[in-house]
């Protein structure tokens, strides 16, 4: 159990989610604190002020942070360290945390912590929806719903987090019982220097941990560990002696440890290569668990778990026609995996609705996929253009003015055995609230075929 130490002034900077999370944590523990936000009117104000005292409220800009005398700040994910005020006081030797190095400062049982570019909330609720089929009381949080912070008023077995590179910017010592990493593609490369700087982010999930499961497909994800911290690799590939992987059959592949198969993949609810590459991680993890993966509760919990809303969600089948919402889908690799997963190397049966905010990234990597699977590309949005540049060369386009026109035009072109594919690439805020809104818009029209 952790003891933050008292001689420290302290700021929680960026309220939001993760940072009324902080200042009713701190509260709850007896501390004094500062809240500082450049916002006039920050979400989560009104629910602060029964927590902290108005003058302790520092709104409309950073600098009030210069006049403190602080010595710790617990930084919000969505403030970048880059900002001029931070690098200031990072310079003067203030130290610079986050929600997750409180939560792992104060986390009593064991706890797995879970990122990636993509797929880390599929792999996190699978995670979660296993250690409790076999009767373990496991609470997810972290970047998916619950911020980190409010799970530990529950007790658990297991915590399961899913973290993003802003929050592990700021995480300095995690110690997690495994720690997974599933990929690295392009994203935030609006927050980031290059992509180099986003996996060194990333990879602080490692600190201190006890154990690690990583992509043997993505070098970007090796570890680097000592020799006697335990490693699992997963891929969609045939596994080395402790890895998991495929092993093709007549009927499809079998998952597999080694040589052993453990399940076949038509008996998995989740579809798509993609998805067995998230059951292996997730088997991988319940492996360094110390938990048996061949218990009938966790074969019962695979043949169950038909993943997320809005992330390679089928909608409807319309006149032969799959309708599939992966709206979650707000960077090029989350496209990229949703392309190669449902795509049939036999003919381009794929119709790919994109666009939206494109976060400064290469759009590039999508043409090689798209001249496989997909017969046509249909592009909105703000970054329409910009995608449009990438794949002209491979693809047939058209640029519409919105999801509506985008849906109508992917009835009229498709033919039975298609798939109609909403995987943007890019962030929604465009023209949405965010990827849910738009999936949800989505899945309104087409139930409206």
């Amino acid at each position: 159990m952790g003891l933050i130490g008292s001689d420290r002034v302290r700021a929680v900077v960026g309220l939001g989610k993760s940072g009324v999370s902080c200042v009713k944590f701190l509260a709850q523990k007896g501390l004094d604190f500062f809240v500082v936000d450049s916002r006039e009117n920050p979400p989560g104000l009104d629910e602060i002020k029964a927590f902290c005292d108005e003058d302790k409220i520092f709104l409309g800009s950073l600098e009030a942070l210069t006049k403190l005398g602080v010595t710790e700040l617990f930084v919000s994910p969505g403030v970048a360290l880059s900002n001029p005020v931070l690098k200031k006081l990072a310079e003067q030797g203030v130290e610079m945390r986050g929600d997750i190095d409180l939560f792992a400062e104060y986390v009593d049982a064991p706890f797995i912590a879970i990122t990636g570019s993509n797929a880390k909330s599929t792999v996190t609720t699978l995670v979660e929806y296993l250690l409790k089929s076999i009767g373990k009381a496991a609470i997810a949080g972290g970047n998916i719903g619950r911020p980190a912070l409010d799970t530990l008023s529950q007790e658990a077995d297991y915590y399961v987090l899913e973290l993003s590179s802003f929050q592990l910017e700021t995480t300095h010592a995690l110690k997690a019982d495994v720690a997974c990493m599933l990929n690295v593609s392009e994203d935030h490369m609006d927050r980031y220097d290059d992509l180099y700087s986003y996996q060194r982010a990333k990879q602080r999930i490692y600190r201190g941990c006890k154990s690690a499961v990583c992509n043997k497909q993505d070098i970007l994800t090796a570890p680097l560990l000592s020799q006697d911290t335990p490693v699992r690799a997963f891929t969609t590939g045939s596994p080395d002696l402790k890895e998991f992987g495929l092993l093709p059959d007549d009927k499809g592949v079998w998952l597999s440890k080694g040589v052993k198969p453990l399940y076949h993949s038509s008996e998995i609810a989740l579809k798509g290569t993609h998805n067995l590459a998230n059951v292996l991680a997730a088997l991988s993890i319940l492996d360094l668990l110390g938990v048996d993966i061949e218990l009938p509760a966790v074969a019962q919990g695979l043949y169950e778990f038909k993943g997320l809303p809005h992330r390679c969600e089928t909608v409807a089948v319309v006149n032969g026609v799959t309708y599939i919402n992966d709206s979650k889908g707000t960077n090029v690799g989350a496209t990229l995996a949703a392309l190669n997963g449902l795509g049939d190397l036999k003919r381009q049966n794929i119709i790919l609705i994109a666009g939206g905010e494109g976060k400064d990234a290469d759009f590039s990597p999508l043409s090689q996929p798209i001249d496989k699977y997909v017969k046509r590309t249909i592009l909105f949005g703000k970054d329409a253009d910009l995608i449009s540049t990438s794949i002209s060369d491979v693809s047939v386009y058209s640029l519409v003015g919105d999801l509506s026109e985008a849906v109508a035009l992917a009835k009229s072109d498709a033919k039975e055995g298609d798939i109609v594919l909403l995987s943007p690439a890019c962030a929604s805020f465009d023209m949405y609230k965010g990827f849910e809104a738009r999936g949800e818009h989505f899945v309104e029209l087409v139930k409206a075929l």
